[in-house]
């Protein structure tokens, strides 16, 4: 297992449309395994390829406290969608900021698992948001493109400055860093 580098907002890889994954083999589990074990490290509930520099449409997601529900959707669909809500929603590639977005608290979905085997089921609250924004970034679109051009320039603003923040303090930490 390896700790990848999550891309952050407003990078524009994160626009790249995922091409569906066909290869289930070692390299998968592996992707998967990283997939995980960067999201858990991150403290997040759910990370797509995409968001690892990974162009491909695959998704972990763990809802659970207990970290011990691990979900792995391969070429996700979502196929029926009910109940519309409003969800305060953050990112992994959007990090410190949360907003209220409109999803769906029930959805129907189609995946494929990581052995390659197609499948059918529901979600709903947390899991069914959770799905809908990891989908989201597999088809290039993150949480940030519901909201108001103003909030969006906010948040952007918001990033670079900890960006320049974090690359102050490095330099400060390390003076071969310039």
């Amino acid at each position: 297992m390896t700790l990848r580098s999550i891309i952050h907002y407003p990078d524009n890889r994160l626009r790249q449309l995922c091409p569906e994954h066909t290869c289930f083999d070692d390299s998968l589990k592996n992707l998967v395994s990283d997939m995980f074990e960067t999201m858990y490290h991150e403290k997040g509930i759910g990370l797509s390829a995409i968001q690892i520099n990974v162009i491909t449409r695959v998704i972990t997601i763990d809802v659970s406290k207990e970290q011990n529900q691990r979900l792995t959707l391969i070429n996700p669909v979502i196929i029926d969608r009910r109940e519309p809500i409003v969800f305060d929603e953050g990112c992994l590639s959007v990090p410190g900021f949360y907003e209220k977005v409109d999803r769906f608290n029930y959805i129907k979905y189609e995946a494929t698992d990581i052995d390659g085997n197609k499948f059918v089921s529901e979600a709903t609250e947390l899991l069914a948001v959770c799905i809908q924004h990891e989908i989201d970034h597999l088809d290039g679109k993150l949480f940030v493109d519901y909201l108001s051009d103003m909030k969006r320039s906010k948040i952007q603003k918001g990033l670079i400055k900890q960006n320049n923040n974090n690359s102050d303090i490095q330099r400060k930490e390390n003076p071969y860093i310039k």
